[in-house]
């Protein structure tokens, strides 16, 4: 499963987990990404960029660490994605740029 949450600054956390969240892992990732807002649909809209699929980041592998250590238990990988405006430039060795997530 995946989980979105969007920041007040427009960044959406992509969060994998094999079973859903409970509330009060919710109210913990809300407050470790910075207030971001649990996204309820399975899809969320518009243009982002963000790590390739294949790779797991080493941002990840440390806030998978951290989450384990605020007593969340099941997370897998988490990776942020940005807002992509008309114009911007990605590095196609680390990034991709989606439509939609």
């Amino acid at each position: 499963m995946i989980f979105f949450f969007e920041s007040p600054q427009k960044v959406v956390y992509a969060v994998q987990t094999p079973q859903p969240l409970a509330q009060e892992d919710i109210t913990k990732l809300n407050w470790l990404f910075g207030e971001a807002s649990p996204i309820q649909t399975p899809e969320v809209a518009g243009k982002f960029s963000g790590p390739r699929k294949e790779m797991i980041t080493p941002w990840s592998t440390n806030a998978v660490e951290i989450t384990v250590n605020m007593g969340i238990q099941g997370i897998q990988r988490i990776e942020e994605f940005f807002p992509l405006a008309e114009g911007d430039q990605i590095d196609p060795m680390l990034q991709k740029a989606y439509e939609n997530l």
